[in-house]
């Protein structure tokens, strides 16, 4: 994991890397900057409104009111917003990375580091997006159904990180090995490095927070948040775009080092792990 890291951060500074991270950049840039010109205003005024119907809601602004803390009352909107649309800008983030960058980033790397490994493609086009929009609805559940918890502190950090780190953990492995590795070799893979491949995306997660900052200082310095939302969403693309890194320097020398095993998975088939042993075992009792 550790060599994997600083190949990664180093692949990050490859003037390849940089020129190809700008187009999921645009892209984001230009959806994000775009709804929020559109939708901005009406959105923050709308979740205001909801705020003052809301009995709990107007009960808490009262209080501020009291407090003297008019100025926090007048970001609460803004933060709500943030809350809400993080996800999805996140969400959005990786899957520009994934189908735009991560298909280029591993022929580069395999073919620099790795140029023996052979192709095996148990992986297609069409069933990595099944894959991808599958772990995308149970991770946005997962979401929703925790909701209640993040008012409690601790689950407050813990919960978005896991989730996070766990749908990266699947888009990324899967993007990473669906030309280099059998369906059987992947789903080995995925079974011997569960918690190191969850370790990473939780790690990359936990980095993926930094933007919030951004968007919340954006609530807090409405003048410049314009400005502040392409700086956002480019650190979302730079943080996915090192997580895919990371994942295929992990994941090729992975695989490497499995199918130089004397009985690694060495198999152009999806025959399933029990059928194939129970071919050898005939073979060999014949």
């Amino acid at each position: 994991m550790i060599d994997s890291f600083w190949r990664a951060l180093a692949y990050c500074l490859h003037p390849k890397v940089v020129l190809l991270s700008l187009l999921p950049l645009i892209l984001m840039a230009v959806i994000v900057t775009g709804l929020g010109a559109l939708y901005w205003d009406l959105a923050v005024s709308s979740v205001r409104n909801w705020m003052e119907l809301s009995p709990v809601l107007g009960w808490g602004s009262t209080w501020l009111e009291r407090m003297g803390l008019l100025n926090l009352k007048a970001v609460l909107a803004p933060l709500i917003i943030i809350v809400a649309v993080t996800p999805v800008v996140m969400i959005m983030s990786l899957l520009a990375v994934s189908l735009m960058m991560t298909p280029t980033l591993v022929t580069m790397v395999g073919s620099r580091r790795f140029p023996e490994l052979a192709l095996k493609r148990g992986g297609s086009i069409w069933q990595g997006l099944v894959w991808t929009l599958m772990s995308v609805i149970l991770a946005m559940g997962a979401l929703i159904l925790t909701l209640p918890l993040w008012w409690v502190p601790p689950l407050a950090m813990v919960l978005p990180a896991l989730i996070w780190g766990w749908l990266t953990y699947r888009v990324m492995t899967y993007d990473v090995l669906a030309d280099h590795a059998s369906k059987q070799e992947r789903l080995e893979l995925m079974r011997r490095y569960r918690f190191p491949l969850l370790g990473m995306g939780v790690l990359t997660g936990a980095m993926g927070a930094a933007p919030s900052l951004v968007w919340a200082s954006g609530a807090l310095f409405a003048a410049a948040f314009v400005i502040l939302i392409p700086i956002a969403v480019w650190i979302y693309t730079l943080v996915f775009v090192f997580s895919a890194l990371w994942y295929v320097h992990f994941l090729l020398a992975a695989l490497s080092d499995m199918r130089s095993e004397p009985a690694s998975f060495q198999t152009d088939t999806d025959t399933p792990l029990r059928d194939t042993i129970e071919v050898e075992s005939k073979v060999l009792r014949t």
